[in-house]
């Protein structure tokens, strides 16, 4: 069964720069790991200021494994510094899915 992860979270204007990099080391990092089929931050078309997070992952085992990697850890230490808040993040266990 797979597992699909749908969130967001706000950091300020005058951080989005600065945040770049640690967000794009977390995704890269992600992207690489056994059982990630997809992942992804992406700002909001009409509010820049507002993250999105989209992720896909062969099964709940396999996102666990992900929440205790270092480079989470290292996101998780990081990110606050950056200003962020409003972090909401919730999993979906997908029991079948097709194209649309």
């Amino acid at each position: 069964m797979s597992v699909i992860v749908m969130g967001e979270f706000r950091l300020p204007a005058e951080n989005l720069e600065a945040a770049r990099p640690a967000m794009e080391r977390v995704v890269t990092l992600t992207r690489a790991e056994d059982g990630c089929l997809g992942y992804s931050y992406a700002p909001d078309l009409l509010d820049p200021c507002l993250i999105r997070i989209a992720e896909k992952w062969e099964s709940a085992e396999a996102l666990g494994l992900h929440l205790a990697t270092p480079h989470m850890d290292e996101w998780k230490r990081v990110r606050e510094s950056f200003g962020l808040t409003g972090r909401s993040v919730t999993m979906y266990e997908i029991a079948s899915e097709r194209a649309v």
